[in-house]
């Protein structure tokens, strides 16, 4: 049984100015081919993936030659058509030599935007089965804020999707493909599928799944998994910072060979989230960050830390708001991780940055027009260190403040991240992070904040709750709730 393993992923902020291009995608790693791309993360799809389709007898899987995550993360804009022609075209090439195939599994994330690819992740699906045929099975796994509908499963046959947020069962999904596709190509399961969309959209930062009505919705999925044997039930919430066509929430079914069991499970699941439609979007306070700081402020006087300022909104990393508030407010003892700034970083990195060093200089800022001004820190660098060939520079100012500068958008999940770089993070009495909600797992389902504020910039910039902010040329805000009177079903 000849399996081939495909990954391309990116969840694209068309939004942002700067493309995502080859060079992003190319660094020490990427591509990765064979057992090193079987090998890619292992706590995740792929290596749930893997572990799975490896504890059968006669399964073997190709590594074809495949681009990680660029560089920026999803920290930039666009992917070019150069990186998605040449990386898929490699791809494509491998397939057609690599002889007979049983089976494709396609390590993906949804919301992918590709400058003239429509549904990119569709796109991927149609040329691969152009290539291994009608005999093999294709499976897909997807992060929850895919932007998808039926196209995908017109041309693969299987997707699973992570069903919370935070994402903590990405390596179960990866498990249930393999044994999926195992299934269906030993004939044992027929994949039947129903894709249900609903114009229904939302912020991201709206959808944790540790509260109601979101996790009710996961728990509803859940529910229909359990009770009928062979069912697997998708919740995409979709990306709406993807200026594309098939944004907004989406259920897709798959029963064994079950048609109309699969049709009832998706109206039950789309009449269900439409009943609840308002409740999904007033599911977070999200302050402005002035008002934030200023909340802040209190909580420390009252002792409640430490704080978490967690800026849902900054998209490209190079956003000051908060810095700025920080200094202008006078907080002290603050944590400000991370301020992107690639233009300072490549500067220091060249210079030869050192602990003990002078720090007086711009930082942020101008990289869209949510980024907001540069902010001068004048402190003392207090860290400066390479990891995966980029700097971390660490500076302390102010009152026992420390800022930590990257070089792209960094999303701080676990407090283990801090403490890596900087020790014993709990005696900061606030931390402020750009997180929308992964930060949950580290910072709150552990106990460790004890306040926690969801802050964005004053104006309806690129992260906002107020999606009618956004400059949309592919998507009409009409067409789904809560912008315009729409009726379903």
């Amino acid at each position: 049984m000849r399996i081939a393993v495909l990954f391309f992923a990116h969840e694209t902020v068309t939004f942002l100015a700067n493309d995502t291009t080859l060079a992003d995608f190319t660094y020490p790693g990427s591509p990765a081919a064979g057992e090193a791309l079987l090998a890619h993360d292992p706590k995740g799809y792929m290596g749930g993936f893997v572990k799975v389709a490896r504890e059968y007898d006669g399964v073997e899987l190709v590594g074809i030659e495949s681009p990680l995550w660029p560089k920026t993360g999803t920290g930039s804009g666009w992917i070019t058509q150069e990186a998605y022609e040449t990386f898929l075209g490699k791809m494509i090439a491998e397939l057609k030599a690599g002889g007979k195939w049983d089976g494709v599994y396609l390590s993906l994330h949804g919301a992918m935007g590709v400058r003239g690819v429509a549904k990119p992740e569709a796109d991927i699906a149609r040329r691969v089965r152009e290539v291994v045929g009608r005999s093999a099975f294709i499976v897909g796994t997807f992060d929850p804020h895919g932007n998808e509908d039926e196209e995908f499963l017109a041309a693969a046959d299987m997707a699973f999707c992570v069903k919370y947020f935070p994402h903590y069962d990405s390596h179960l999904q990866g498990e249930r493909a393999a044994r999926m596709l195992v299934r269906a190509i030993r004939g044992d399961y027929t994949p039947t599928t129903v894709t249900q969309k609903v114009p229904i959209i939302t912020p991201t930062v709206l959808q944790w799944t540790g509260a109601s009505p979101w996790m009710d919705m996961v728990q509803r999925a859940m529910i229909w998994e359990a009770r009928e044997p062979d069912v697997y039930v998708n919740v995409f919430f979709g990306f709406p910072f993807a200026d594309v066509p098939d944004v907004g929430l989406t259920f897709e079914v798959m029963t064994n060979g079950n048609p109309k069991l699969a049709r009832h499970i998706a109206d039950d699941m789309a009449q269900w989230a439409w009943r609840r439609r308002e409740a999904l979007l007033n599911t977070a306070k999200v302050h402005l960050i002035p008002e934030g700081v200023k909340l802040a402020k209190q909580a420390i006087a009252k002792g409640e830390t430490p704080v978490v300022l967690a800026d849902h909104s900054d998209r490209s990393g190079y956003a000051t708001w908060i810095l700025k508030e920080v200094i202008e407010q006078g907080l002290e003892s603050v944590l400000i991780a991370t301020v992107a700034d690639a233009k300072l970083s490549d500067a220091l990195k060249a210079k030869g940055v050192k602990a003990g060093d002078a720090f007086d200089y711009d930082v942020g800022g101008l990289a869209d027009e949510s980024a907001g001004q540069p902010v001068r820190v004048n402190g003392t660098v207090v860290k400066a260190v390479e990891a995966n060939g980029l700097l971390w520079v660490v500076v302390e100012f102010g009152k026992g403040n420390v800022l930590v500068l990257s070089r792209f958008l960094v999303q701080v999940q676990e407090t283990q991240h801090l403490t890596d770089l900087l020790g014993d993070i709990s005696k900061f009495k606030a931390i402020a992070i750009k997180s929308r909600v992964h930060f949950r797992r580290g910072f709150d389902d552990s106990g460790f904040a004890k306040t926690i504020l969801l802050v964005e910039p004053v104006e309806p910039y690129l992260g906002t709750v107020r999606l009618d902010g956004l400059s949309y040329k592919n998507v009409d805000l009409k067409k789904f709730y809560p912008y315009g009177d729409v009726k379903f079903p």
